[in-house]
């Protein structure tokens, strides 16, 4: 009985001191767990901002897309190795935040490239259903033509590259054999012949030139931002994909010129990804064949040309303008009728009889004078002249009486107009001073042998639109002449203007017949500072060339030179 009773308390005190033992155990493995499980503290920023944005370098903008994602996976993972333990919700959920960042931003992409698929496959099925409607119409015999053609086009294309002098120079036989290049950025032009705005530089405010040079800039993006295999320096292929995304502000400049005959070369340069880094792209748009487009019979004998002047006083100009109208008009062709608008009551006897002379003695009889007592108005004079036909349509010629025309700039003017579709705007010949170009007044030749278009004695005056040959059912439609406008000068831009915003074709070119005679331009006292000066400057660009202006200028020196010459040779005789 004793030793059950023994037996008893020492199980009892194993027991207890198992329990004790096991408390302990669950105390300590809760404590453990309780600083495992807990979050790692750190000085660094929340990964949100430390790292950039998933998106930056996704594959459609071409970056390396995927990357991203490893790359701070594996940051996070050597953060949660220095922490001791697993990553924590908070981690967990920025994670989960990049990951879906990244999946917004490539399901973005895909959409995107999916509409430009879906673009490709509209366009590509408009043509094959034209190539099925004309097999359709020709048979098999006509798209074997076509792919011949086709084939032969392409050809041609690959010949005209390899003729430009894009890869290697060509052997030239002078300086002026060159074709010189034009510069451009994203808002200038910068060339060599210099145009309207007589600037070295124009904005491409020409609509050809914009879409032109803005098409240039979209194919060379469109081929930086677009990976592709190429041909390196040794033919092998080499796979160019980069993660800078190109856009128009890296564009720095580009260069380009046109070979009449073969095509139109571009140069573009861009910023690439470092300071020292450039990407340059060369394109080529090669011409194509010629085509005939028509092939027209054109007949003038019956197009009268009624020549309309607008005068006031300058009756010695209108004796002179009469001499060149009597030879090429009257003796010459023969299909010009003559109407000049006078403006005042001052000298009208002389122009009148200056007309009845002429009348007599080249027996001329189609002429009609009007006069009008009011202030002398350009667009008003010819306003009159145009509504004053009354024999149908005809071609109207707007002329001055400085003007020397010939025969042949009279058929010039019949073909390149036509009621309801062309419009003609010579750019005239502008004479220089003849005293300076001939050096004395008694060397200048006659009017006839003066006319000659050089450098040194005239311009194109390509800022002139006076001068212009279209028909009366035109000029009435557009609405005419602003008469509002008095004296010279604002009615010529003002319709010619209309005519650019109308459908009718605008014909502006250089005429070989068509001349401004030189006389001289007075600038008046009563004029501001700032108006006598520009008035100057248009005198001085009327007056002679860079190169004569020049010599007027240096014209002391020049003298000094001369004789200090003369007298170094009157000092040291030669000796014979």
């Amino acid at each position: 009985m004793l030793y059950v009773v023994m037996l008893r308390r020492g199980l009892l005190a194993w027991v207890s001191r198992v329990g004790v033992v096991l408390v302990l155990l669950c105390c300590s493995l809760s404590l453990l767990y309780v600083m495992t499980c807990s979050p790692p503290q750190s000085d660094d920023p929340p990964l949100s901002h430390a790292l950039p944005r998933a998106g930056a370098n996704h594959p459609s903008l071409g970056g390396t897309g995927p990357g991203i994602g490893a790359g701070a996976g594996g940051t996070r993972g050597a953060r949660a190795s220095q922490s001791g333990g697993p990553p924590g919700a908070q981690s967990y959920q920025v994670l989960l935040q990049e990951r879906e960042e990244q999946h917004r931003l490539h399901i973005s992409s895909l959409k995107k490239q999916i509409a430009q698929l879906k673009e490709a496959l509209q366009e590509r099925s408009q043509q094959l259903k034209g190539v099925q409607e004309s097999l359709k119409r020709g048979g098999p015999g006509e798209a074997q033509v076509t792919k011949s053609q086709q084939a032969d086009l392409q050809e041609f294309l690959r010949s005209q590259l390899s003729k430009a002098e894009v890869t290697a120079g060509i052997r030239l036989p002078s300086e002026y054999a060159v074709v010189p290049f034009e510069s451009f950025t994203l808002q200038r032009v910068y060339q060599l012949e210099m145009g309207l705005t007589r600037h070295p530089e124009e904005k491409p405010v020409r609509k050809d030139k914009r879409e032109e040079l803005g098409e240039v800039l979209e194919m060379a993006l469109h081929s930086l931002n677009t990976p592709s295999s190429q041909q390196d320096s040794n033919g092998g292929a080499e796979k160019t994909q980069t993660s800078k995304v190109y856009t128009p502000s890296d564009f720095i400049e580009g260069i380009t010129r046109t070979e009449r005959d073969k095509g139109t070369l571009y140069e573009l340069t861009f910023r690439g990804e470092t300071s020292n880094e450039f990407r340059r792209l060369v394109l080529f748009r090669p011409f194509g064949p010629l085509m005939k487009v028509k092939n027209d019979k054109v007949d003038t004998a019956t197009i009268l040309i009624n020549i309309i002047v607008p005068l006031s006083r300058r009756t010695d100009k209108f004796k002179q303008f009469m001499q060149n109208f009597r030879e090429v008009c009257v003796r010459q062709d023969g299909r010009v009728h003559l109407t000049v608008v006078y403006f005042g009551k001052e000298q009208m006897s002389e122009v009148r009889s200056t007309l009845e002379n002429t009348s007599r003695e080249a027996n001329f009889k189609n002429y009609t004078l009007l006069q009008l007592d009011e202030e002398f108005s350009r667009g008003r004079g010819l306003d009159v002249g145009a509504r004053a036909w009354k024999g149908g349509n005809v071609l109207l010629f707007f002329c001055d009486v400085d003007i020397y025309f010939t025969a042949d700039f009279l058929n010039t003017c019949r073909l390149n107009t036509q009621p309801g579709k062309k419009v003609f705007y010579p750019v005239l010949f502008s004479q220089y001073n003849p005293t300076l170009i001939y050096g004395s007044i008694e060397h200048i030749p006659p009017v006839e042998q003066q006319l000659v278009i050089k450098k040194d004695t005239g311009f194109w005056r390509d800022f002139g639109f006076g001068m212009t040959c279209q028909y009366r059912s035109d000029f009435i439609n557009i609405g005419g002449f602003d008469i509002d406008i008095k004296g010279w000068g604002g009615e010529d831009v003002h319709l010619y203007r209309k005519y650019l915003h109308s459908n009718l074709l605008v014909v502006r070119a250089p005429s070989r017949g068509l001349f401004h005679l030189w006389h001289e331009k007075h600038c008046a006292d009563e004029l501001p500072p700032d108006q006598y000066r520009m008035c100057m400057q248009s005198k001085a660009l009327n007056e002679a060339s860079h190169g004569q202006l020049g010599m007027l200028f240096f014209r002391h020196e020049i003298e000094a030179h001369l004789l200090k010459q003369k007298q170094q040779q009157n000092s040291n005789p030669k000796k014979t």
